[in-house]
């Protein structure tokens, strides 16, 4: 996200090559080489889908960082909260082949737990002996936005202490594919570090990724008594309904806008306090239309570049494509690195912006720019928006 540099790739994979000639999708964000036994027990891992085996590493790897020993703390004071906008659809791809091709016997005992949306939380929780509030989250692409909010929520009611919270999200597919596709909603550039080109004139849909991205959540207290290292504080989020399409964007951005509105309430900040949003952007026409509206709506003067406005605004989802249910807890990380270093990621291939975007869409480049509080936007199908706000820690 700093370097600006794609991740993006020609979409590979024999389940795609049994169907040359008939992808009008041809890019994708692929976890490539993948080997799932680097985090996990291989018994352990044939246990789990591809989806629920990104999510197990990606945890391993944030309460690695985190230094937090869970063996020291009452198991009932930390929780889980994990979201995926599908869950475990190569499990239900393949049994149902099975299913075809040799009958139902012939199904496996762990396909119903292999295939669950809450597979990542339940095994989560198992993994570390988590027997607080334990939940999964499913709101399309606003899945993991919605679970760290419900994340926040829960510490604070007073249920947990600690939450370990994200998404993710393995959904390159040929259904998936091909179901998105039907729908027109994936771009059908064939130069993959091109193809994602949020607010971009020429843009022309998304580029679907996969992946996933954990976090530690904590208590202030919890946090200092221990003595971890914080990276950031969550001052604020907010959830709202477009009540309006199933797949479509609200076109004037009510929805997104009621949620960045409370979530500012939430925190009990000002539009001016933001110093970037890291947007929704996904490249498709009209919901980067939408979310421009509602961002302009919402912050105003603050926003608008010709106005001498200041508020940076860009979509790292033009470096790694749209991981679905996964990427708002990806692009938090986003946020937290802006915060911490002061560096702005940009939004790449933006070399023409669509008229009327009168905002600092920071193309092309990294922006140095100290930032006191980031706002984190994902927006899901069913009209689902997520507002997170992320604040530099300062103790």
């Amino acid at each position: 996200m700093r370097d600006g540099v794609s991740g993006i790739t020609a979409l590979e994979g024999e389940d795609f090559a049994k169907y040359e000639g008939q992808w009008q999708a041809h890019v994708a964000g692929q976890v490539k080489d993948w080997n799932p036994e680097t985090y996990i027990d291989p018994r352990e891992a044939k246990r789990l889908d591809r989806s629920a085996q990104f999510a197990m590493a990606a945890v391993a790897d944030a309460v690695k960082a985190s230094g937090i020993d869970f063996s020291t703390m009452p198991p009932e004071r930390a929780g889980v909260a994990f979201g995926s906008g599908v869950g475990g659809i190569s499990t239900i791809e393949d049994g149902h082949s099975l299913l075809l091709e040799r009958g139902p016997k012939r199904l496996g005992p762990l396909t119903v737990p292999k295939l669950m949306v809450n597979a990542s939380a339940g095994n989560i929780s198992i993994a570390y002996g988590l027997r607080g509030p334990a939940t999964a989250q499913a709101t399309a692409c606003a899945s993991s936005g919605n679970a760290i909010g419900e994340a926040v929520e829960t510490m604070r009611r007073g249920r947990a202490d600690v939450m370990i919270a994200g998404g993710t999200e393995a959904a390159i597919t040929p259904l998936c594919v091909g179901a998105f596709q039907a729908m027109k909603a994936l771009s059908g550039n064939k130069e993959p570090t091109k193809a994602s080109r949020p607010f971009d004139a020429s843009r022309d849909g998304f580029v679907l990724a996969e992946g996933a991205a954990a976090f530690v959540l904590e208590t202030e207290e919890h946090a200092k008594a221990r003595g971890a290292t914080i990276l950031a504080e969550l001052v604020g989020w907010a959830c709202s309904a477009d009540a309006y399409h199933i797949t479509a964007p609200d076109e004037a951005g009510r929805g997104a806008r009621q949620a960045m509105a409370w979530a500012l309430q939430d925190a009990g900040l000002n539009p001016a306090d933001i110093g970037y949003v890291n947007a929704h952007g996904t490249s498709t026409p009209l919901g980067d239309r939408a979310e421009v509206a509602a961002v302009l709506d919402v912050f105003g003067t603050h926003a608008r570049k010709s106005a001498g406005g200041t508020l940076l605004m860009s979509s790292t989802k033009s470096v790694h494509g749209h991981a679905l249910g996964a990427s708002g807890a990806v692009e938090l990380i986003g946020c937290i690195h802006a915060l911490r270093e002061g560096l702005v990621p940009p939004t790449i291939n933006l070399d023409n912006p669509e008229e009327g975007f009168d905002i600092d869409l920071v193309p092309n480049k990294a922006r140095p720019m100290p930032i006191r509080y980031a706002m984190n936007n994902t927006f899901g199908f069913g009209g689902h928006n997520v507002s997170l706000i992320a604040g530099r820690y300062e103790g």
